[in-house]
């Protein structure tokens, strides 16, 4: 903290001391104005400093001139060499963003996605490369920066967002400017700034799933020099998951959140100070049962005594899902935080920025973990904490024809995730009934191991000495050999009563035998209901520091060549305690510890093929008492990473570039123990160093032009080959979502988009990319989660993606335009699954391809003040998959997180 408070304290000192009185500048007042500048004002100010520019309505419509600072410098859209969808505040209206996943349906290289939770499951990918969601210690390949803070989770840039400028999505590695975890690109989003002219606007809606929402926003003067802007808003809507066992429903949405900006402007200065909270309550994330698997009959079983569906078995377009009636999907998330950005300009061509930022979030979520109608598993209060403070410094100017940029970036987080995975009310009876329908055959009978099926069921010990039952003989010679023979009329003799003594084998131990005898013909201590993890605790601290600097040649008026790069230096420190407590783990304890009776019937059970699996499911990894105690680790790399980059204007409307990126993504630690190796599985046990893994780098190349004749035509294109060492994965493990680092994978494949304007009122938009994103054939994955998925396309990736969009708005009588927006995504066929790791000869599953349309009809004023409009989402109503898994502990059953039904409903902006 004391770092934080210098630095903060530093920011201000400076901001005192190099502050001058001047006449602030006229901005216009609209909040909702495009980022835009008019054809001689493509050379701008540096972009924090900059004021908007009054346009043309036909840029407006068009985007052709947005500004983008994707390199630190004010450009627009079409002069940067490098491959960006830029999207204004008009579009991002007519499009109904409200958050980052809407941005999908408008550049194609960008996929989101989101699993067992919107806060702590939610992932971001660009060009097939992305961060799944599911392990908090695994961090982002796609940066997110909201007005120029860096957020590190994709479930803390997923929030709700306030009104916007634009959105700047980048294509492929930004290491050198972005610094880390964009080794797959960075979204840069710019809200709405405080105004020197009063303004404001208030806007609800109403519509189906009783969903309603209202927000706005007040921006003004308080002195010549100082504006002030308060943002916030407020949306709720019922859920569209039905629980089959109650009237309950599930992803629901109920959430708030207010700003606060201060913009100080004394002509070479600039200050913005930002605050910012918001809160949701809501119970997400339900899953549908897409394909069941072969112990479907038995929850069915389970959950029917007790007048419950187990699993429904509908058609998952149904969206119906059971859930245990004690169990939840409560997911409750805070996050708030403060930022400070100075801009300064030092004359000569030469201005500094420092970005000084703090934020806190935190995640609570319950889950029925089983996704199923029984109470086999659950959790109870997942919380994740994460604090991060970051600060960045940038020299930039000009000497001669080089256009020059140094920085430094330093980040000290700490996170901290707390789990409890409980075992729920019928754990015992789920274990017993598998086993009953595994084993019982070869027992010739009915068997369980904890007795919940009641006392008429023997356990395995009981039919073992039973002579009728095929196995029971071989079975215990197997572990005896011939010295068994004299003791076998013993054994039946004892069979179900007292074990005697006499029952020795000569030149063995006795003490086993009785043992042996006792443990087999009693129940084994079983799991009581709320046992598990007794809040496991996993804390990593991360320091991060990296200098870079980015340097654009102007060889010609025509030719430039860009040379960037990065030193990044990082530490991270875990600190870990596991605790659980499992009944259910008693006796795999005695079997570790070397207990004589305990490991002989251990190797009986080996012998029957039954041993793993009832550890598995008795004692699961995420619950395992062997792994109890503290662990520490640490890890400390440094990486350099680039850019070359080489542009040629052909024509003030057509720009070629070639580039080269090299970009990096740090290590980490899987902070689950689901990684931990069991000595009774063949492992080495419990270390720190297994829960660790380890960097991804990439060298990227990329081909590109851009055109444009007029304002009304823009197309850009662009090819690109990524060839990724040690990409991080996060794949199932059977029990948990676990990170692997793969040997090769790459991703290649074009982008095109383009933009026509054949009419002052009517614009079109189009976009597609071809993706060949797959993991290398020259890997080798036997015996991990991804076996027999060398060469195949990287999970939830489509090889085609298009995008289109349609604006038209035509003048019904003067002062008053028409509005009709229809955009459109079409995904090809993509595998959401791999194979379930207890049972590969489960097939991959799919989506097919599907196309994703959403529609606005309205009425506005030219000035955008009074608007109104009728409003779809997924107008055709169309199921898929967000994305699927292997469930736990039901092998050959996977489930779906299913997508957003259609959503459709009214929304009045009024604006002043």
């Amino acid at each position: 903290m004391a770092i934080r408070t210098s630095l903060l304290c530093g920011t201000a000192m400076l901001l005192g001391t190099l502050a001058q009185p001047a006449l602030a500048q006229d901005t216009t007042g609209a909040p909702a104005q495009d980022v835009s500048a008019t054809e001689d004002a493509s050379v701008a100010q540096e972009p924090t400093v900059a004021q908007e520019s009054t346009v043309a309505e036909e840029d407006y419509q068009s985007g052709n001139n947005i500004i983008v600072t994707a390199t630190r410098r004010s450009e627009t859209v079409q002069d940067v060499p490098l491959a960006v969808t830029a999207v204004g505040s008009e579009l991002l209206q007519n499009a109904g963003v409200v958050d980052i996943r809407g941005l999908e349906q408008l550049a194609p290289s960008l996929q989101t996605t989101t699993g067992q939770s919107a806060a702590t499951g939610s992932s971001l990918s660009i060009r097939g490369i992305g961060t799944g969601g599911d392990n908090p210690g695994f961090e982002p390949a796609v940066g997110v920066f909201i007005d120029g803070v860096f957020r590190s989770r994709a479930g803390v840039a997923l929030s709700e967002l306030p009104e916007l400028e634009r959105v700047e999505v980048l294509r492929g590695p930004q290491g050198t400017l972005f610094g880390r975890n964009t080794s797959a690109g960075a979204l840069s989003i710019f809200t709405a700034r405080p105004q020197f002219d009063f303004g404001g606007y208030v806007e609800g809606s109403y519509g189906n799933y009783d969903a309603y929402g209202i927000k706005g926003a007040l921006t003004g003067p308080v002195s010549e020099q100082i504006a002030l802007r308060v943002d916030g808003g407020y949306r709720k809507r019922d859920g569209y998951i039905q629980d089959a066992n109650s009237d309950r429903a599930i992803n629901n949405i109920d959430r708030y959140n207010v700003r606060a900006q201060a913009l100080v402007d004394t002509g070479n200065l600039t200050f913005r100070l930002i605050g910012d909270y918001a809160e949701t309550d809501e119970n997400c994330c339900g899953a549908v049962n897409l394909i069941p698997g072969a112990f479907g009959p038995i929850i069915d079983g389970i959950a029917a005594a007790q007048g419950l569906d187990g699993l429904y078995n509908g058609p998952p377009s149904d969206r119906i899902q059971a859930i245990s009636p004690n169990r939840d999907y409560a997911e409750r998330v805070r996050d708030w935080g403060i930022s400070g950005e100075l801009n300064y300009d030092l004359g000569n061509d030469l201005s500094v920025t420092s970005i000084t930022a703090y934020r806190n979030w935190r995640a609570l979520r319950d889950q029925d973990i089983d996704f199923s109608g029984i109470d086999r598993a659950y959790r109870d209060d997942y919380r994740v904490d994460l604090e991060d403070f970051t600060q960045e410094l940038r020299l930039q100017g000009t000497v001669g024809p080089v256009d020059f940029l140094v920085g430094g970036f330093y980040l000290n987080e700490t996170l901290e995730l707390t789990d409890t995975v409980r075992i729920g009310n019928d754990g015992n009876r789920y274990v017993d009934s598998i086993f009953n329908a595994l084993a019982g055959p070869s027992f010739g009978g009915s068997v369980q191991f904890f007795g919940s099926l009641g006392t008429s069921v023997p356990t395995p010990g009981a039919v073992l000495l039973n002579p009728a039952v095929p196995n029971s003989l071989p079975a215990l010679q197997a572990v005896y050999g011939a010295q068994l023979a004299p003791l076998v009329g013993c054994f039946r003799a004892q069979a179900g009563t007292a074990p005697s003594s006499l029952c020795v084998i000569p030149g063995f131990p006795s003490a086993p035998i009785p043992g042996l005898l006792g443990l087999a013909a009693s129940p084994l201590p079983d799991a009581e209901a709320g046992q598990g993890n007794n809040n496991d605790v996993f804390r990593v601290k991360t320091n991060a520091f990296a200098a870079f600097t980015h340097n654009i040649v102007n060889i010609t008026d025509q030719l430039k060549l860009t040379l960037g790069a990065r030193f990044n230096y990082e530490k991270k420190e875990l600190d870990a305690s596991i605790n659980n407590n499992l009944g259910s783990c008693g006796f795999f304890e005695q079997v570790r510890a070397g207990d004589p009776a305990a490991t002989a019937y251990a190797n009986v059970l080996r012998n029957l093929g039954l041993f793993n699996n009832l550890f598995l499911l008795s004692c699961n990894p995420a619950v395992n008492t062997e792994f109890n105690g503290n662990y520490n680790h640490d890890r400390d790399e440094s990486k350099v990473t680039g850019t070359v980059k080489l542009s040629y204007a052909f024509s003030p409307d057509i720009l070629g570039y070639a580039s080269y990126d090299r970009g990096y993504k740090s290590g980490g630690y899987n902070l689950d123990q689901a990684t931990f190796d069991s000595v009774l599985l063949g492992g080495n046990g419990a270390q720190g160093s297994d829960l660790e893994f380890g960097s991804e780098s990439v060298d990227s190349y990329e081909i590109g032009f851009k055109t444009s004749i007029a304002r009304e035509f823009t197309f850009n294109i662009a090819a690109f080959y990524a060839k990724y060492d040690d990409l991080q994965s996060l794949v199932f493990s059977g029990n948990n979502f676990v990170v692997q680092n793969i040997d090769s994978s790459t991703s290649k494949g074009v982008e095109a988009e383009a933009i026509v304007q054949p009419a002052r009122d009517l614009v079109f938009r189009f976009g597609y990319t071809y993706l060949d994103a797959k993991y290398d054939e020259s890997n080798d994955f036997t015996g991990t989660p991804l076996e027999g998925l060398e060469g195949r396309q990287i999970q939830n990736q489509p090889e085609n993606i298009v995008t289109a969009a349609m604006t038209y708005t035509p003048e019904l009588t003067a002062g008053i335009q028409g509005l009709l927006h229809i955009d459109m995504r079409y995904n090809s066929e993509v595998e959401i699954s791999g194979r379930d790791p207890f049972n590969p000869d489960r097939g991959i599953v799919r989506n097919p391809g599907y196309p994703l349309i959403a529609a606005r009809v309205g009425v506005q004023t030219e000035d955008g003040n009074i608007r109104g409009e009728f409003f779809v989402e997924n107008l055709t109503n169309q199921y898929y998959n967000i994305t699927g898994f292997a469930v736990p502990e039901q092998t050959g059953t996977y489930a779906g997180y299913p997508s957003t039904p259609r959503f459709y409903g009214v929304k009045v902006r009024l604006g002043f």
